[in-house]
């Protein structure tokens, strides 16, 4: 007859066995968590803003205004970054000089990070940061967005650095006090008050040397307080001292007409600059002209409105919808190929249209272009693609 061996644990053992289990489980649940953070830190490109208001700024509503302006600059002055820049020039005659520049930034974070515009930071081979002082800080550039004309810099932050707290500009009014602190004309730590003198503004990011730009910066934050060379990168901040705009640009010939990129651009902007050093946009990959560009011209075309596809980049968004280019028939005459007329039901009348809608979307996400080919209209559904190596080579550096 055969026996099954039984094993006898006492009460003992089953004490130790269930002890050992519950440290073992301990440690695994510690070890997924701590995995998980470090993914959720690292992996998606989240980032935590800080977006308390200050302590040091009592409320605005019990102070006079002039000591709001007082209590504002006071504690948020010593986040505010004075950026030199060292650059390589080639003068008219060839000979390479060098220049140097000055502007403005926001420390974001407690690990140094700095916000500035990108045209700050553009060309330069040196920068350094100091905040109120002689101590110089080395600096490096982590991302720049020539589109959006925001960069971010980086020191080693030394002990104590006061962070610039992000506030929301979607619910500005016309009329909010403002005030913008920065380093005009090399004057450290400048303070100039005003009001919100427009909102939802349509401006372009500054020309970069050697690239295309101009690209249309949507609902920039119009304001009197004064902007001057050297202010730009600087914040422009609320009462509560909370950051809503990036001091930019100024209307040429104009006195207190001053521009901010909202701070909401920069929430968007930011993570992935601190990721991949850039933003990185769906790309439709296709050469394209308005109809409205032709029709100025004298061309007669099937629609009033639209984005003509001159030619298609292979491998691309438009490659993969099918769309088609400009080609030449049996006599040597120019066919018409693809006009984009929306986009998920929007006009698409310029590439400003383009541009607006790709800045708003995600790689990945899928998209229905309307189309009009051989005078009929239909609708491609289409996942949106990133550029490509060939997409963004300098031949064909202005597709989208």
């Amino acid at each position: 007859m055969n026996k099954n061996s039984v094993y006898q644990l006492s009460a003992r053992q089953i004490l130790l066995l269930a002890f050992a289990t519950a440290l073992i489980a301990v440690g695994a649940t510690a070890l997924l968590f701590g995995i998980a953070r470090f993914w959720q830190a690292k992996g998606d490109g989240t980032v935590t803003f800080a977006e308390q208001a200050p302590a040091g700024i009592p409320d605005p509503n019990t102070a006079s205004d002039e000591q709001n302006s007082i209590d504002v600059y006071r504690t948020i002055s010593p986040g505010v970054a004075f950026i030199s820049t060292t650059s390589l020039q080639q003068d008219m005659w060839g000979d390479v000089e060098e220049g140097r520049g000055n502007g403005s930034g926001s420390v974001i974070d407690t690990d140094g990070n700095i916000l500035t515009n990108y045209h700050v930071i553009e060309g330069a081979t040196k920068l350094t940061v100091r905040f109120g002082g002689d101590k110089l800080y080395p600096a490096k550039v982590v991302g720049g967005d020539p589109d959006t004309d925001l960069a971010v810099i980086k020191i080693d932050p030394p002990p104590g650095l006061t962070v610039v707290p992000l506030g929301d500009s979607d619910k500005l009014m016309v009329g909010q006090k403002v005030l913008a602190i920065g380093n005009p004309f090399g004057l450290d730590r400048t303070l100039t008050t005003g009001v919100i003198s427009g909102l939802q503004r349509p401006i372009r990011s500054k020309p970069m040397a050697g690239a295309p730009n101009g690209r249309p910066i949507d609902a920039a934050i119009q304001t009197d307080a004064s902007i001057n060379p050297g202010n730009s990168g600087g914040p422009l901040l609320d009462k509560y001292g909370k950051m809503i705009g990036i001091n930019s640009q100024i209307l040429n010939g104009s006195v207190g007409v001053g521009f901010a990129i909202p701070v909401s651009i920069a929430r968007r902007v930011i993570p992935q600059l601190l990721q991949f050093g850039e933003v990185r946009r769906p790309k439709l990959g296709a050469n394209l002209i308005s109809v409205a560009s032709l029709a100025n011209q004298g061309y007669r075309l099937p629609v009033e409105t639209g984005l003509i596809v001159r030619n298609v980049v292979p491998g691309t968004t438009a490659a993969n919808a099918g769309l088609r280019g400009l080609a030449q028939d049996s006599t040597g005459a120019v066919a018409l190929g693809d006009v984009i007329t929306a986009i998920d039901g929007e006009k698409m009348t310029d590439l400003d249209d383009l541009y607006r809608y790709l800045d708003k979307k995600q790689i990945g996400d899928t998209v229905r272009i309307d189309v009009v080919r051989n005078g009929k209209t239909s609708t491609l559904p289409v996942k949106l693609l990133g550029p490509t190596s060939t997409a963004t080579s300098p031949a064909v550096r202005r597709t989208q």
